[in-house]
């Protein structure tokens, strides 16, 4: 059910980011991920080194490898440990060490960016539970990097041209949203708390939604 690479969208990242001289871009964002991976990260941890030239690096939670493995559009996949015995950080700075390990191993480090001005944009799979770095997060990349900026303009001006997989895809999410939107009108009563037409609705789009049309891994 996965999507074939879009190798148009890539390149304008690409292209971006040879303008403004950067070796890659790290993402943390769910939807960032999403937008230069193909994979939906479970819990808000995961991370993606993205190249200027070569493949991207996708860091993920070990329990989502084989999910990882079927959408993403890279082979270069390394896994961290959500809970760890003998470290008590949270899980995503066990991401962030591979990340730095990535970057120096591949030679990355003259001029990066990362996204220093987007918190929680869209969210992971557990919806409400979004996960925002802390200000540790952001002064490690300046200790392996020559120099550190703002991924933030670029990655918008990316993404704000679509390719015909992304109006696709977007199509596909606005059927669904549409149909969840008549179901939720024809069985919401007077008297129902905002939580339990909330539930129908997401419950719908859900049930429907995986496996739609053959082209939907996940939705929520």
């Amino acid at each position: 059910m996965a999507w074939p690479i879009d190798t148009k969208k890539l390149e304008r990242v690409r292209s971006l980011m040879k303008d403004q001289d950067l070796s890659a871009v790290v993402v943390r964002a769910p939807d960032n991920i999403v937008y230069l991976t193909n994979y939906w990260c479970m819990k808000g941890y995961d991370a993606v080194i993205f190249p200027r030239e070569g493949e991207a690096t996708l860091i993920a939670i070990e329990p989502q490898l084989a999910d990882a493995e079927r959408n993403a559009w890279t082979k270069d996949i390394r896994l961290f440990k959500s809970y760890h015995p003998s470290d008590p950080r949270p899980p995503q700075y066990r991401a962030l060490d591979i990340a730095l390990q990535v970057l120096k191993e591949r030679g990355l480090t003259d001029k990066i960016g990362i996204e220093l001005n987007m918190g929680t944009q869209a969210s992971d799979r557990m919806v409400g539970e979004p996960t925002t770095p802390t200000q540790n997060y952001f002064d490690a990349f300046k200790k392996v990097a020559g120099e550190v900026v703002d991924a933030t303009p670029l990655l918008n001006e990316a993404r704000s041209i679509k390719t015909s997989q992304e109006i696709e895809r977007m199509r596909l999410a606005n059927e669904l949203a549409a149909l969840a939107m008549e179901h939720t009108r024809e069985h919401m009563r007077a008297g129902m708390k905002e939580s339990e037409v909330g539930g129908m609705y997401e419950s719908f789009v859900h049930g429907l939604g995986v496996g739609y049309k053959g082209k939907v891994e996940m939705a929520r």
